[in-house]
């Protein structure tokens, strides 16, 4: 997973930080630090900050390493369909 932050058009509203503050902080009102290369483990985080980003500042790039676990249709198509009738 790579990260990479527009910083030009980040305006500092810190949800980011907030939402994967292992991977992104605020350094004072408006300078944004970030990791480029986060953790796997924080993918989820990282895809919260990603869509709460109010500037869509924010752009993540998926490896073939991260997509080997993403499910495919198929699988949530039969994990929706296991529920049982209603």
């Amino acid at each position: 997973m790579r990260l990479v932050v527009d910083l030009n058009r980040c305006q500092g509203y810190a949800q980011c930080a907030f939402l994967a503050p292992d991977v992104f902080a605020m350094h004072g009102d408006e300078s944004l630090l970030y990791n480029p290369e986060a953790a796997a483990e924080q993918r989820e985080n990282v895809e919260r900050a990603v869509a709460a980003c109010p500037v869509g500042a924010i752009l993540l790039e998926l490896t073939d390493e991260d997509m080997k676990h993403v499910p495919t249709p198929d699988a949530v198509a039969g994990a929706a369909g296991s529920g049982g009738a209603r």
